[in-house]
């Protein structure tokens, strides 16, 4: 078995309704097997290539884009692995507590 280098975790939000964490990959790196205990959003801070190991040996390989955010919920089981030759770098976002934005008071802002 490779031994990887492991992905640094920087705790930046911890609050009831949310916890923010910022990953830091060096290329190779990986975070190691865990599974989501909520559901939780995903914004790279930097483009990079990864592979997403999931149980029962299969490899799922992604492209992400710098400030292109996507969601999971909770469940998900993996191993993310920066695949890349340079670091890449993301910010997780967990919904600790549901109902945050019903209690918003303005709009969403449309990019364009």
């Amino acid at each position: 078995m490779t031994t990887r280098p492991q992905a640094e975790a920087i705790l930046k939000i911890d609050a009831p309704h949310v916890r923010v964490t910022e990953f830091r990959f060096a290329p190779g790196a990986e975070t190691g097997w865990h599974r989501h205990a909520v559901d939780y959003v995903v914004v790279p801070l930097t483009d990079g290539t990864v592979d997403v190991e999931l149980p029962g040996g299969e490899v799922m390989r992604a492209e992400n884009k710098a400030h292109v955010p996507y969601t999971r919920l909770a469940g998900v089981e993996h191993n993310v692995i920066n695949a890349g030759d340079a670091p890449y770098a993301f910010l997780e976002i967990e919904i600790l507590s549901p109902g945050g934005a019903a209690a918003c008071s303005h709009g969403v802002l449309q990019a364009g």
